[in-house]
């Protein structure tokens, strides 16, 4: 078990079996130390701003960046040779006129933060969006930079 996974259950988390692409994509791809995580949605499906509140909208990220996690970790083996985390995009499902896209992510991002401290601090983008596939909450990416292999 590594020290992130044991940082998981201190945090009462754990992380869900991965999930396999949808279409014609791969979860993730190396690039020297760079790793490009593939985008994934949110198991909450709504609208945010009217069919779902801030609070639900952050868990629904939170879990979205379990997701991924449990993706990468199937691909590398090891969340602990996550060096730093470069950059975090997050779309949200947003009302018209909702406009806390920001602090609805901060539920990916604190959970990157509370893994792997100042590392876990990244780049991000926090945009609205009219719709996100199969009418999720949240859709993620990032990108991270690995331990030299």
């Amino acid at each position: 078990m590594s020290a992130v996974e044991d940082r998981l259950r201190e945090l009462g988390l754990a992380l869900p079996p991965p999930k396999t692409p949808v279409a014609n994509y791969i979860g993730t791809k190396r690039s020297g130390d760079l790793l490009f995580v593939s985008g994934r949605v949110s198991q909450r499906r709504g609208e945010v701003g009217t069919e779902l509140s801030v609070s639900d909208a952050q868990i629904a990220a939170r879990d979205a960046m379990l997701d991924l996690l449990a993706i990468v970790k199937q691909d590398i083996g090891d969340l602990d040779v996550i060096v730093s985390i470069e950059q975090l995009r997050g779309f949200v499902r947003s009302s018209p006129t909702f406009t806390e896209q920001p602090r609805v992510i901060d539920g990916a991002s604190d959970l990157l933060v509370a893994l792997y401290g100042d590392a876990g601090r990244h780049a991000r983008t926090a945009t609205g969006a009219a719709q996100l596939p199969f009418g999720a909450a949240i859709q993620l990416d990032m990108v991270m930079r690995l331990r030299s292999s």
